[in-house]
């Protein structure tokens, strides 16, 4: 415990200290937010605030997490893909704000991408971390073996959390305050798995490290995510944040927990699937505006009303989540 923690408030510290450092090079080198004209009006006001600001809590947790860890394979695989993710957002923002291509990687160019690692990632967790291909069901004594098609299965759930969680960073401080509470939660996870290891070899210390990190990096982000944001994290954070999440959980035999540690991501990104498939196929809305965040704004919510609500949402879902470890 006191090393997670201690990985978790040199995460912090290090975010904290290259906030003042590198928001006003973004802000110099005119990596600069556009806003969508057809989204809440009172966004307009936030055009130009720096982005790609994803990448300060992502130097804290390669930083604290390579200082605290102890360098399994383990740590390097959530290192490494977490990473893979935030270039795939790199590569998004990048083209939008430097190459003024307004709408980055097209959508096709981004889920070929994402399906690439995930592909990859389940190759290895299978194959080198002898993860295995079962999927352990709360409540229920035996895991279930779902053979090959954990493969399928695993590559579209990996590339769909990664995007819900795109999808939940619209408002100031929301992503970062959810994905803080949510790495807590994993950091808890992965200390209460040693000694009773749900993967035989790995080391389960690293990675409640490598969540503590995660944890840290979001916590210390938030001093300039907050509202009114100083700094957003773009694409680059919000994949990579999803992406680290994803490895976390499957290597914690979780990915059916998480359904509950992440449900304010799953909301959010079944807010638009339907918002999408009642306009298309009834040519009504269900919700004011997708996604869910946008909607309370449209009912009135203040920002900081909406974020606040959902932060308290997402620590009620992390808490079933861990009580659900427990059965």
């Amino acid at each position: 415990m006191k090393i997670a923690l201690a990985t978790l408030i040199t995460a912090f510290i290090i975010a904290a200290a290259l906030g003042p450092i590198l928001i006003p090079i973004f802000r110099w080198m005119k990596f600069r937010q556009t806003i969508r004209s057809d989204g809440p009006q009172r966004h307009l006001a936030k055009a130009g605030t720096p982005t790609m600001g994803g990448i300060i809590f992502l130097l804290a947790f390669v930083v604290s997490a390579v200082f605290w860890g102890s360098g399994s394979k383990e740590l390097y695989m959530i290192l490494g893909f977490t990473l893979a993710f935030g270039f795939i957002g790199f590569l998004d923002d990048f083209i939008k704000v430097a190459l003024k291509r307004s709408l980055g990687l097209t959508a096709k160019e981004k889920l070929v991408l994402q399906f690439v690692v995930a592909a990859v990632l389940c190759w290895l967790m299978v194959k080198v971390v002898g993860r295995g291909t079962e999927i352990i069901f709360p409540g229920i004594a035996s895991p279930i073996d779902f053979g090959w098609f954990y493969y399928l299965f695993m590559a579209i759930y990996i590339v769909g959390m990664v995007n819900a969680t795109n999808l939940t960073d619209g408002l100031d401080g929301l992503a970062a305050g959810i994905s803080f509470i949510v790495f807590l939660g994993y950091m808890l996870i992965g200390l209460l798995a040693i000694g009773r290891e749900p993967i035989v070899g790995v080391n389960y210390l690293d990675v409640a490290i490598a969540a503590a990190a995660l944890a840290g990096g979001c916590l210390g982000f938030l001093l300039y995510n907050h509202y009114p944001a100083k700094v957003f994290m773009g694409d680059t954070g919000s994949l990579a944040l999803g992406g680290g999440l994803m490895v976390i959980a499957m290597m914690t035999k979780t990915e059916v927990v998480l359904l509950f540690m992440g449900a304010v991501y799953l909301m959010e990104a079944l807010s638009v699937i339907l918002q999408v498939f009642s306009f298309k196929c009834f040519g009504k809305r269900i919700f004011r505006m997708s996604p869910l965040h946008h909607h309370f704004e449209m009912l009135g919510w203040s920002e900081l009303k909406v974020v606040y609500s959902f932060w308290l949402a997402a620590a009620f879902s992390v808490c079933i989540g861990l009580w659900l470890t427990t059965l």
